[in-house]
């Protein structure tokens, strides 16, 4: 799948748990949900897309999460 099509789809997830009043809760449901219903390829593709500067049009709540998760925040988003 392409990074385009990913970014797409984790920000509509984003959107969704934007709307959740605390900001850490929403970014760990964020990442929740990719660690359980994303395939790996498609977890690595988005990270990859991050790092390679190919993921600017992730929203920042989006971003952030995915950032945190790797860093070993509250979840974990493992590729």
């Amino acid at each position: 799948m392409n990074a385009g099509k990913l970014v797409h789809m984790a920000n509509q997830i984003g959107q969704f748990f934007a709307a959740m009043p605390d900001a850490a809760e929403a970014r760990a449901g964020i990442a929740q949900h990719l660690q359980r219903y994303w395939a790996p390829s498609m977890r690595q593709e988005l990270l990859r897309a991050l790092d390679a500067g190919e993921a600017a049009a992730l929203t920042p709540l989006v971003r952030q999460a995915l950032l945190q998760a790797r860093a070993g925040g509250a979840t974990d988003v493992q590729a």
